[in-house]
């Protein structure tokens, strides 16, 4: 094997590996905003974890439950971006 073929299977090898770590990352950015959503639900049904956030005033916003959707919210851009791109790929 001559070295040029070397470099070209080390190189296919390591475009490889980042596609892998790339995947990962797409699925991991489309899992925080339903998780962010998860923890919202289940922190607004149980209220006992914003007593320790409600020492802080009585603001409409305080707590863990919004702070949460926000972040839900914040994330959904990954979401956002697999729709639009499955409604063009299905056409008018």
């Amino acid at each position: 094997m001559s070295r040029l073929s070397e470099i070209h299977e080390r190189a296919g090898a390591r475009a490889a590996g980042l596609l892998q770590y790339a995947s990962i990352g797409r699925w991991l950015q489309l899992a925080a905003a339903p998780t962010f959503a998860a923890m919202a639900l289940l922190t607004a049904r149980d209220g006992a974890a914003d007593m320790i956030c409600s020492a802080q005033g009585g603001s409409m916003f305080g707590g863990m439950a919004p702070m949460y959707l926000l972040m839900s919210l914040f994330h959904a851009g990954p979401w956002l971006r697999l729709l639009v791109r499955e409604a063009s790929a299905r056409g008018p």
